[in-house]
């Protein structure tokens, strides 16, 4: 179950890096041109940049904590704070009819939520 859980908070932190790479990195309005990204046109840079650290900091946060041995319950408050991102990118797509990303961030979600259970539950590291 450990390796389970390595896994599936390995592939979150990859998911997570890259979009906070994008995010952070990319120009707003290039972001709104690509598929799945329109929603940025929607909102402030300002917004997009916060969501952008957010996402690298989650990527540290599901990784980091449990590598180093520090605070490592820091793992599982990370993947429950991505449920909550990925209820909101839901809603966003969800608005948007995006229906192919409601299901991508549905598996997102899914991934969090196993990692959270995992690590609260067992306290294996």
């Amino acid at each position: 179950m450990n390796l389970a859980l390595w896994i599936a908070a390995g592939l979150l932190a990859a998911v997570a890096l890259a979009g906070g790479i994008s995010k952070t990195f990319v120009p707003r309005e290039k972001l709104a041109a690509a598929h799945g990204g329109g929603w940025t046109g929607d909102v402030g840079d300002g917004f997009v940049l916060t969501l952008g650290i957010l996402e690298l900091l989650a990527a540290a946060g599901l990784v980091l904590p449990a590598v180093t041995g520090v605070a490592p319950v820091l793992v599982p408050v990370t993947a429950t704070a991505w449920i909550l991102l990925m209820i909101g990118a839901m809603i966003t797509h969800g608005r948007r009819g995006e229906r192919a990303f409601v299901a991508l961030n549905l598996v997102y979600l899914a991934l969090a939520l196993v990692v959270a259970a995992g690590r609260f539950g067992s306290g294996a590291f």
